[in-house]
């Protein structure tokens, strides 16, 4: 009977937040333009589901939201059943995904949302990556003696780079969606303050963090009841000073959070614990539309995130590469196929500590970098027989370490459009700081630039000039929102969580669906495998054949199998007028909403 109440109650509240969405749609907008609303294909084929798979995918015929948790995906799509497109679905879910999963959505992080636009057929990013305070200093975080002080880099209030993540989601929404702000942001306002039921995702979650939340005296108020024990799962959880935050933002725009009452609030905290943040910092802060950058793969065009993310970069540098090899003769996951998949990624890696860094701050050659003549070059270099050594490679400029607490998600409209975005705090529940009276959790994302160029980190590892800390700059990021085109037409949206990862969990995914064909579940659901050049590791998910690590191993591949994952793909396929969807399994709450 318990579990039967806690279902409807679960039911009920969904209900009250998707009513919330339920206003008359606007009979028009004259503020900048909005994404064209293309008529949906008159008549597709059946969709088609092989049952002989072991994977099958999810399928929709008009609009979809792949997310890391039910009840924002919901939102996202009853926006897009309330006429929304897939920015205003985007946005509605980024702001619920604050409410409903705090390790990872927010308010006060940062991220990338790379947009196709069915007016026009084309791509373009919103960069709403955090940048470092004015204040920041190259050496900020290393102690008398010149070691990093890491407590300070991860936990403090100096951690935190101004959040981007309202005034990125909030730039979408005016320049491309189509609907009003009170209508996206209602339902994330209805259950942060009507409250949510707790899943087992969210308590696991919690309790994950807990001893380090409950340092923080508003944090363990957020999370935890007054007496500071844990909800359990099937109990509300309300959160009435996030519902707060967010009708200031509702009702102000950027403004109510770059600004005014909220502003107040997170830079008076900064001063009472010696953060950085300013009132000067918090206005001052600018969303970035760039150009993604793309490369052909077998008639495929690939576009991702460019600069300050290393992402799209890299998996089309390795793409290049690989592009030389008759991978499907190979075999999928076979020996063969996954050494040359590590060599490339170590060529790719190695680059990366070098080159990129935000481009407003450095000369990053990108063109160079994802140049087919380039690949060709690189590929020379690889042994097809044994392993070249990661010291060989580039000796002496490895990478740092890189938080796996990100989250992505990927929405699809009837009109054509497509958003695949990719946002984090870093860290899960960033730096376990809540600022008083806002509800909200504030980033650690200072801890992506290298804070000790030129020293040893925590890992042993030296880490490269050119993402040193400077005022306004963006640290680099692994985020990889991907789009992937076929005729001309979105065909694959993808990305992941993961930190170095999720360079190799998006090149994977979407080798898997690209290369051999697999539907979007199962190219989610196949193991993974990464090298990011240092440490020279190879690291293996579980379920790969003993017969293939031997032989691996026997090429001097330094295989390490851990029995942690790789990543964790939100994906949707667009074939025939249908949409197919995966969240892959690798972690609880993942969902898939369509209609």
């Amino acid at each position: 009977m318990a579990s039967l109440r806690q279902t409807f109650l679960f039911m009920g509240l969904l209900v009250m937040a998707l009513v919330a969405v339920a206003a008359p749609e606007p009979q028009s907008q004259v503020s900048a333009p909005a994404v064209s609303r293309k008529s949906a294909p008159a008549a597709a084929a059946e969709p088609i589901i092989d049952y002989r798979e072991r994977f099958i995918p999810v399928v929709a015929r008009h609009g979809m939201v792949v997310g890391p948790e039910q009840l924002a995906a919901e939102i996202g799509t009853q926006i897009l059943r309330q006429g929304g497109n897939a920015v205003d679905a985007a946005v509605a879910t980024g702001f619920a995904l604050a409410v409903t999963y705090p390790r990872a959505g927010n308010l006060a992080g940062g991220g990338f949302m790379l947009i196709h636009l069915a007016d026009g057929n084309r791509q373009t990013l919103v960069d709403y990556r955090e940048s470092a305070p004015a204040a920041a200093t190259r050496d900020m975080f290393l102690d008398a003696e010149g070691a990093l002080d890491h407590s300070r880099e991860y936990f403090s209030l100096q951690s935190a780079g101004v959040p981007g993540t309202v005034a990125g989601l909030l730039y979408a929404l005016d320049k491309y969606g189509t609907l009003d702000r009170a209508q996206v942001l209602a339902p994330a306002i209805a259950l942060a303050a009507q409250g949510l039921p707790v899943s087992f995702a969210l308590s696991f979650e919690i309790a994950a963090s807990a001893e380090r939340l409950r340092q923080n005296p508003a944090a363990a108020h957020v999370f935890f009841k007054a007496d500071g024990s844990a909800y359990d799962i099937g109990e509300t959880w309300r959160q009435p000073d996030l519902a707060w935050t967010l009708t200031q933002i509702r009702d102000h725009g950027a403004e109510g959070f770059y600004r005014g009452e909220v502003a107040q609030r997170i830079t008076a905290e900064m001063a009472a614990g010696g953060g950085l943040i300013t009132a000067q910092d918090l206005a001052a802060y600018r969303v970035v539309e760039r150009q993604p950058v793309r490369g052909n793969y077998r008639g495929f065009e690939v576009v991702s995130t460019p600069p300050p993310s290393s992402g799209g970069v890299h998996i089309l540098q390795i793409l290049n590469i690989l592009e030389g090899y008759d991978l499907q003769a190979m075999g999928h996951n076979s020996a063969a196929y996954l050494h040359h998949l590590t060599e490339a990624m170590k060529l790719a890696y190695a680059d990366r500590s070098v080159y990129l860094a935000d481009p407003d701050f450095v000369d990053v050659p990108v063109q160079q970098l994802i140049d087919k003549a380039y690949a060709t070059r690189q590929r020379a270099r690889i042994d097809s027989r044994k392993a070249t050594p990661a010291a060989q490679i580039a000796p002496g400029r490895p990478l740092g370490g890189e938080s796996t607490e990100t989250t992505h998600y990927s929405v699809a409209d009837r009109f054509g459009n497509v958003v695949s975005n990719t946002y984090t705090l870093n860290f899960s529940f960033g730096s376990n700081i809540v600022v008083p009276g806002t509800g909200m959790l504030l980033n650690n994302e200072m801890a992506d630039f290298s804070t000790s160029p030129g020293n040893a980190n925590a890992f042993g590892l030296v880490q490269g000039e050119a993402n040193s800390i400077a005022p306004g700059k963006r640290p680099l990021s692994s985020m990889s929102p991907t789009i992937v085109l076929r005729d001309g037409k979105p065909w694959l949206a993808t990305g992941s969580p993961g930190g170095s990862v999720i360079i190799s969990t998006v090149l994977q995914m979407a080798l898997n669906a690209m290369e051999f064909d697999m539907n979007v579940a199962t190219a989610a659901a196949e193991p993974r495998i990464h090298h990011q050049w240092m440490p020279d590791v190879l690291r293996m998910e579980e379920g790969f054949s003993p017969d293939t690590i031997r032989l691996l191993e026997a090429m001097g591949q330094p295989v390490d199998i851990a029995g942690r994952t790789s990543g964790r793909t939100n994906s949707i396929m667009l074939e025939d007028g249908w949409l197919y969807g995966a969240t892959d399994a690798r972690r609880p709450g993942g969902w898939v909403a369509g209609y």
